[in-house]
Order: C-alpha cells, then structure tokens, then sequence
C-alpha cells in the first residue's frame, strides 16, 4: 500500500466531502459506502490480495451509518437475506 494512502487513513477524521452525495441527508452515503467495502473486500478476498484499501470504505460507513443499521445489515448478511449485490 502507497505511504500517502496510509497516511491518509492515519490522519482520517471523518467522511470527506462525497460528490455523488452533496444534499445534507447522507443516508445513501452511509448505505453506497458499506457496499463498497464488502464489494471490495470480497473482490480482493477472491484474488487472494490484502484488502488493506477497503480499511477506507469501513471507516466512511462507520463514520456516517447508525451503529443499529450497520448491526441490522450485519445480521441479515449472515442469514443471507441482504437487500443490497454484493
């Protein structure tokens, strides 16, 4: 993994500013963000590669998702009945 995206995930506060989200109601952030981390480490799992960058993905959602929504699509994850493609 490059130095400048280590220190990028070093010094990550919060979620940055998201152009394909720019009204004030981050739901579909919090929801497009939390695919993409599993999207993305299910992709570099299958390729046998460290998915280190997904660290990225798991940080936004948990930053902008309810803990009770990420624990409610944790659970349905599991049982298999997950709305979203993963």
């Amino acid at each position: 993994m490059s130095d400048k995206f280590e220190e990028k995930i070093k010094n990550y506060r919060t979620a940055p500013f998201d152009a394909r989200f720019p009204n004030t109601n981050q739901t579909r952030n919090c929801y497009q963000n939390y695919l993409d981390f599993h999207r993305c480490n299910k992709a570099l799992s299958a390729k046998n590669q460290d998915p280190a960058p997904c660290e990225w993905y798991h940080r936004v959602y948990k930053s902008l998702c309810p803990i009770s929504w990420v624990q409610k699509w944790d659970d349905q994850l599991e049982s298999g009945s997950f709305a979203g493609r993963i």
